[in-house]
């Protein structure tokens, strides 16, 4: 009885820590797309954010009004959308946390070939990417163990 007592509660201690992760994880790149993609559509040459357009000058994009699109979208509001959704503890919120890990991940990797430059920032973002996908997973585990039991 007591063992089980603790694996309950390491279980439900790690669900929030997971929980806890996925939000801030996802708050801080949703914000941070947030305000990157509309200082990109607001200035599509780059210059509000401090950057040019031979940046991306090996991609297909002449600007970054499409990119700047995308990331607000991609990167802001789908992380805000999931977020919220873990914040509710709705049971599809682990798919939205492993989706959004994958996003974030592929989206950085297709930025890097495409701009063919890595930065610190490459590597910080993708790592997030990473992590909220192994949480989303950890966190589908628990639910579906909590739903078994």
């Amino acid at each position: 009885m007591i063992i089980a007592w603790n694996k309950t509660k390491m279980s439900s201690s790690l669900k929030q820590y997971l929980r806890l992760t996925s939000i801030s994880l996802l708050l801080l790149t949703a914000i941070n797309a947030t305000v990157a993609g509309v200082l990109f559509i607001i200035d599509p040459s780059g210059h509000g954010m401090g950057m040019s357009v031979l940046y991306i000058k090996d991609s297909p994009f002449t600007s970054y009004l499409i990119p700047g699109i995308v990331l607000l979208i991609v990167n802001g509001l789908l992380n805000f959308i999931a977020a919220y959704f873990v914040v509710k503890k709705k049971v599809f919120a682990p798919f939205w946390v492993i989706t959004q890990g994958i996003l974030l991940s592929v989206w950085i990797v297709i930025q890097v070939i495409m701009v063919k430059d890595i930065s610190v920032l490459h590597i910080i973002m993708f790592t997030i990417g990473i992590v909220l996908t192994i949480s989303g997973f950890l966190l589908l585990g628990l639910i579906r163990k909590d739903a078994n039991h």
